[in-house]
């Protein structure tokens, strides 16, 4: 179905701020939301279980995959989010 979950190749939303990313695993997303002109109004579930390793794993094979060539991402950047919504 159209417009339901964002594509993960060659968007500004998986190529970009790396931190909207993590916020968006680690909180899940409740929220109609527009990317490149497009918008998209799946809700997706937090990810709370995953380690902040696991999550920078996932995160950075999602930016380098599929033909995409961003940058990793590492667990500290991961870590220092979590740490400041404590």
């Amino acid at each position: 179905m159209q417009n339901l979950n964002p594509p993960l190749i060659g968007t500004s939303g998986v190529l970009g701020n790396k931190a909207r990313l993590i916020k968006i695993v680690k909180n899940g997303l409740q929220e109609h939301v527009e990317l490149d002109g497009e918008y998209y109004s799946n809700n997706m579930p937090p990810f709370k279980m995953l380690t902040d390793q696991q999550v920078a794993d996932v995160l950075t094979y999602i930016r380098r995959s599929f033909g995409n060539k961003a940058t990793p991402v590492y667990k500290n950047e991961v870590t220092q989010l979590t740490a400041k919504k404590k």
